[in-house]
């Protein structure tokens, strides 16, 4: 199972290319001990924003909605199975489950589908990137952390004061890894009956 979220955290780079954005601070790597306060952030946003290429993209509740059109699209094509996704104006939550395709694969996938449709309806110029990087992604294997994960990104609009989403590509979870049909010796099955994993 791979939670990602995109566009909200970029490829960590080992250098800043912008001198703009060089100015603006020393790169940090990881998640900090102390969050800095949300008007710090915002600040520190508004000031990046003057020296940045293009320029942010929020999306209003019409680009949303081409985005929901995007990922639904490409899910069904190949097909993925998707068990929660929300699409937040600056950033999205999406829970796929395992799939031939790495998670990266699966990532950009999504990401190209959503950046052609975005483009083609004109809400950007053309060379604008639409997403910052790879984003982020988690893997989960048991029952209880997909729940927990799908409760989350379920809450994540109205946390904003968004709408609620449900969206058409988006199934009921079924227990995986122990949906009906699953082998009762996969290296989850034997991991959640306490075996030790052996490959």
């Amino acid at each position: 199972m791979a939670a990602t979220d995109v566009p909200c955290v970029p490829r960590a780079s080992h250098a800043i290319a912008n001198d703009g954005i060089a100015k603006l601070g020393r790169l940090h790597y990881g998640r900090k001990e102390v969050q800095p306060a949300s008007s710090e952030i915002r600040s520190f946003y508004r000031t990046a924003a003057k020296a940045l290429k293009h320029e942010l993209m929020t999306f209003r509740a019409t680009q949303i909605e081409s985005v929901a059109v995007a990922f639904g699209e490409s899910i069904a094509k190949i097909p993925y199975t998707c068990y929660a996704c929300a699409i937040m104006p600056d950033h999205v939550h999406v829970l796929l489950r395992k799939h031939r395709h790495a998670a990266e694969q699966m990532i950009a996938e999504l990401q190209g589908s959503s950046r052609r449709r975005v483009l083609r309806e004109g809400f950007c110029p053309p060379d604008h990137p639409v997403w910052r990087g790879p984003g982020w992604k988690v893997f989960l294997d048991d029952p209880e952390g997909v729940r927990r994960t799908i409760r989350y990104i379920e809450r994540n609009p109205t946390k904003m004061g968004l709408p609620a989403q449900g969206w058409s590509f988006v199934k009921q979870y079924d227990n995986w890894p122990f949906h009906p049909g699953h082998s009762p010796n996969s290296p989850y099955a034997r991991r959640g009956k306490g075996e030790p994993f052996r490959k």
